[in-house]
């Protein structure tokens, strides 16, 4: 099986409103996500979480903020990406505001 990780990204608008939600409201947006975390059964690395105040750090030892828009993250096998990508279909991420998108990256190992 190969591994991946996938990135979830969301706009400003979307983290902002998501800001403002109860606790009640929060708890009541994740079932989808704890519905997709479930359907994966072993396929599932790690659940993940919300990333925020992400920093770009520079060659020059400086850093900034970063533009990427990246607010989460999990980690999911499969045996392909054609695989991943099913896994993936209908995720509620994507159905959650206008502007949220995810990425797909496979973990790649170097033997040395």
């Amino acid at each position: 099986m190969k591994k991946f990780v996938i990135i979830y990204h969301a706009t400003s608008d979307a983290m902002r409103k998501m800001s403002e939600t109860t606790p009640e409201q929060k708890e009541e947006g994740m079932k989808p996500w704890y519905a997709w975390r479930d359907s994966l059964g072993d396929n599932l690395i790690d659940f993940g979480a919300p990333l925020i105040n992400g920093t770009e750090l520079l060659s020059d030892g400086g850093c900034k903020k970063s533009t990427k828009q990246v607010v989460g993250y999990s980690i999911i096998t499969a045996k392909d990406f054609a695989e991943a990508k099913k896994l993936l279909k209908n995720h509620p991420h994507l159905g959650w505001s206008e502007g949220c998108t995810i990425d797909i990256h496979e973990s790649v190992s170097f033997d040395c």
